[in-house]
């Protein structure tokens, strides 16, 4: 089924410790993200980069760094997306540091309470992002996301949804999840966020978590937000990364993940997040992100369970 999609490109690193994920629009326009969806058959805008505050580089004030400049970043980001799925587009956002994944969950949560349809998030990630002031080691927003989404955070970042929580705890999965603060599980683990670790899906295999995730969505009826960070990925497949953390996602895990999620048809927006080129080795971690999309937006070998078989 064509798609009108529309690329948002977020460069900032505002939300994050390390410099050059400001990069990571660019980088995936470069390994060409807009010619793949075009060639799966989608219509296809690329709407430029928004802009925001310069990363100032100080040091946390009461628990978060750069509070002012990731409010600002993220009501831009949620004003965009917004009117990007309100005229019919679905939205892909070109990060950028996962802090702006506030801003985008803002605008689907708020677009999804007005066609009063639920919305679900599938948060795949190397980190819960549900840290708050208390919890943090560093402030760095990035670690924040799902929590702020879930409730738990500043009342400016609260603010930017169209209520509180943007979304119920039990409606955001978490998968690949393997690097988890220690006062930040016991927050996890109280506020119902569904996780899907490593040793998890070690155990039961990627195919069986999509599908009791994908059910649950089905059951609730609702849309899917699928927000991406690349440190999902085992650093052996996709270096370009500021937080590395070993023991990741294979690339058939990731592949046959965005597969399934693909063949549920509830997908509506899209976050591809903190790829950055300056840590990367040609390209390549943006490369891949295109490549786990193209599965994301329908690319398949066959179609699913036709297996080929010869009679």
């Amino acid at each position: 089924m064509t798609k009108n999609i529309s690329l948002i490109g977020v460069p900032s690193d505002t939300g994050a410790g390390d410099r050059g994920a400001t990069m990571g629009p660019e980088a995936l326009r470069v390994a060409g993200i807009a010619g793949m969806l075009t060639k799966l058959g989608h219509k296809v805008t690329d709407t430029g980069n928004l802009f925001g505050p310069k990363n100032p580089e100080s040091a946390a004030k009461n628990g978060y760094r750069h509070l002012r400049e990731n409010v600002i970043w993220c009501q831009n980001i949620q004003e965009a997306i917004f009117n990007e799925i309100s005229e019919g587009s679905l939205p892909i956002m070109l990060g950028g540091d996962h802090a702006m994944s506030i801003g985008s969950i803002a605008a689907m949560a708020r677009f999804c309470a007005e066609q009063k349809k639920k919305l679900c998030i599938i948060w795949v990630d190397a980190h819960s992002d549900f840290n708050t002031c208390e919890t943090s080691p560093s402030g760095n927003i990035h670690g924040m996301p799902v929590a702020v989404a879930a409730g738990y955070g500043p009342q400016e970042l609260l603010a930017i949804g169209h209520k509180v929580p943007m979304v119920e705890a039990g409606d955001i999965y978490q998968v690949g999840i393997r690097s988890v603060d220690i006062q930040e599980k016991k927050l996890v683990m109280d506020s119902g966020v569904v996780t899907y670790d490593m040793r998890c899906i070690d155990e039961i295999g990627m195919r069986e978590a999509m599908q009791q995730i994908l059910e649950d969505v089905a059951k609730k009826d609702a849309y899917i937000h699928v927000s991406f960070d690349v440190d999902s990925l085992d650093p052996t497949i996709a270096p370009g990364v500021g937080t590395t953390i070993p023991g990741g996602l294979t690339y058939r895990e990731a592949q046959l993940c965005m597969e399934m999620i693909h063949d549920s048809g509830r997908m509506i927006s899209l976050d591809l997040m903190e790829i950055n080129p300056a840590l990367d080795f040609q390209n390549s971690t943006a490369k891949l992100a295109i490549e786990l999309t193209a599965s994301l937006f329908g690319r398949q070998i066959f179609p699913p369970h036709s297996h080929n078989q010869k009679k």
